[in-house]
C-alpha cells in the first residue's frame, strides 16, 4: 500500500499563532484518547509540551503549538517530530506527516486541512489498521565482508596479491581494478541478503518496501507493514537472523514506528 496525500491550506490567522501539525488519528475522547496520544516532552519549536487533538468529525490532527517565527529544520526539531509520531503509531494508527507541516490556528486545521480529505484520510487510517512499520536495516563489518569478497573472488585475489608491498603509482590500474571487482561482489552480496531478510519477514508483512541502499557498505533496508500484534514475532526473527550473522553484518530493528514507506501525507502552506 502506497498512498499519498498532498493537501495546500491557505489561511491566515491571529499574529503571533501557530499550529504544527504531526500527523492524523481516528478521533477519541477520553482515556482511550488519552492512551493513543504520546507523552509529553520535546515538541517541533523547542520546550516541552502535551501534544493534543484537534477534533472534526471521525478525523483528528496531533498537534503543538509553534511560535511562527521558529526557524525550521533543527535537528532536535526532527527528533522531536519523529518522537511523536513514532509513539503514537506504537499504539495506534497514525497518518505521518512530512516534517514542517504548519497551519495558522485550529480552525485552519479543521475546515482546510481534515475538511477537504477526509475522506481520503479515513480510507489510509483503514488501511492502516492494527498495523505499522517496521524496518530492518543491515550494515556489513567492512572487514568481514572484504575477507568474504577476497576468499571467494579469484581475481580480487590476485588483484590484492599483485598491489602488495609496490607503490600505489605503480599499482593504480590495479586498485582500480580491485575496488570494481569487491563493489560488483559486495552488490550480488547485497542483492542476496536483501533477498533473504524479505523471506524472513514475508510471514508478518502485510506489504514490503525494499530501500534502496546509501552507501557502499549497507546489506539491506527493508520496510514492511506488519501488525502491531506480532512485534515480538519479528524481533525474536531479527534476532535470529543477528546471531546467524555475527561478526559479518550488524542488524537493527526499528519500530513498530509510523508507516512512512508506506502512507504519508503532506501540508504546506501557500
Amino acid at each position: 500500500m502506497t498512498e499519498q496525500t498532498s493537501t495546500a491550506v491557505e489561511s491566515s490567522g491571529p499574529e503571533g499563532t501557530a499550529i504544527y501539525v504531526y500527523g492524523i488519528v481516528l478521533a477519541s475522547d477520553g482515556n482511550e484518547g488519552a492512551e493513543s496520544l504520546p507523552e509529553a516532552g520535546p515538541v517541533v519549536g523547542g520546550g516541552e509540551q502535551a501534544v493534543r487533538q484537534v477534533r472534526r468529525g471521525k478525523l483528528a490532527a496531533l498537534v503543538s503549538e509553534l511560535s511562527p517565527d521558529h526557524p525550521l529544520g533543527k535537528p532536535e526539531d526532527l527528533m522531536a517530530h519523529a518522537r511523536i509520531v513514532d509513539q503514537v503509531a506504537a499504539k495506534a494508527s497514525v497518518l505521518p506527516f512530512k516534517f514542517g507541516a504548519v497551519v495558522t490556528d485550529e480552525q485552519a486545521v479543521k475546515d482546510e486541512l481534515i475538511g477537504p480529505n477526509e475522506d481520503q484520510f479515513l480510507s489510509a487510517l483503514k488501511a492502516l489498521d492494527g498495523q505499522a512499520e517496521f524496518l530492518v536495516k543491515g550494515r556489513y563489518i567492512e572487514e568481514a565482508v572484504l575477507r568474504e569478497v577476497l576468499a571467494e573472488n579469484p581475481d580480487a585475489g590476485k588483484l590484492r596479491d599483485q598491489i602488495a608491498g609496490q607503490l600505489e603509482d605503480v599499482t593504480r590500474d590495479a586498485r582500480i581494478a580491485l575496488g570494481e571487482v569487491v563493489n560488483q561482489a559486495i552488490e550480488a552480496k547485497r542483492q542476496a541478503d536483501t533477498q533473504l531478510v524479505a523471506q524472513m519477514l514475508e510471514p508478518f508483512a502485510s506489504v514490503t518496501n525494499v530501500r534502496e541502499a546509501t552507501n557502499e557498505l549497507d546489506a539491506a533496508a527493508i520496510a514492511v507493514l506488519a501488525p502491531r500484534s506480532q512485534q515480538k514475532d519479528i524481533e525474536q526473527a531479527v534476532g535470529e537472523l543477528a546471531k546467524n550473522w555475527d561478526g559479518r553484518v550488524d542488524i537493527t530493528l526499528f519500530g513498530p514506528i509510523a508507516a512512512y514507506d508506506f502512507v504519508v501525507t503532506q501540508a504546506s502552506e501557500a
